[in-house]
């Protein structure tokens, strides 16, 4: 008779813990309820994409991921604490950047940059802002006020961030709105880049877009 054996659930080997997670997620807004029992992972290289029809909670959700704002239910953790308890610990990794541009019409391109990079954090020089800006194709406009930028200017002053903020999960709300075709490969291949060097990328978007990583998750809000 062969030998039996007794299973100690204790020794069982655990999987690894995500990096970012939700769990059973639940947002009301007033007397109405947005979305509820949402649950996703995300680790270094992946993306998630958020869809959903406009009012079903894309901005709220990615509120929330930032600390803006607090679900109803549920949690959300960052290396398994719940990123209320973390605090600086945690903002100090992400990047948000909602739908509006948030620039100044005041203030040139470089200001704007200079600006919301020491806002965030992340103290930056004269010419590392020339450098971004020059890159997401301002060259020449650097120093112009915000005001007289077209839409998609003001888009790209805005989105130059990420090549400067040095944060492990960008939070991304839109990031396409306003871009022409030529912004929109740019952006792809900026997204990619920080994908792969093992950043992580939660965004909505309406258009589609083709972004390697290692892994993509689509979360789907009705």
């Amino acid at each position: 008779m062969s030998p039996s054996f007794l299973v100690n659930d204790d020794f069982r080997p655990s999987l690894p813990m995500p990096i970012l997670q939700g769990s059973e997620l639940e947002c009301v807004r007033g007397d109405r309820r947005l979305f509820k029992g949402v649950n996703f992972s995300l680790d270094a290289g992946e993306l998630l994409q958020v869809h959903g029809p406009n009012g079903s909670g894309k901005t709220s959700l990615l509120r929330m991921l930032c600390g803006l704002a607090t679900p109803a239910q549920g949690q959300i953790l960052w290396r398994g604490a719940d990123i209320r308890s973390l605090k600086g610990d945690y903002y100090g990794e992400i990047t948000y950047l909602g739908h509006l541009s948030g620039v100044k019409d005041d203030l040139t391109a470089i200001e704007n940059l200079r600006i919301s990079s020491a806002l965030s954090g992340a103290e930056i020089d004269t010419k590392k802002a020339h450098g971004a800006l020059r890159q997401m194709g301002l060259g020449g406009r650097e120093s112009l006020p915000a005001k007289v930028l077209s839409q998609g200017q003001r888009r790209r002053v805005a989105l130059s961030r990420l090549l400067v903020c040095g944060t492990v999960l960008w939070i991304l709300d839109e990031p396409l709105a306003a871009l022409d075709v030529a912004a929109v490969k740019l952006m792809q291949s900026l997204l990619e880049q920080h994908l792969n060097q093992g950043g992580m990328v939660v965004m909505t978007t309406h258009q589609e877009i083709d972004i390697a990583a290692v892994s993509t998750h689509r979360l789907q809000l009705s």
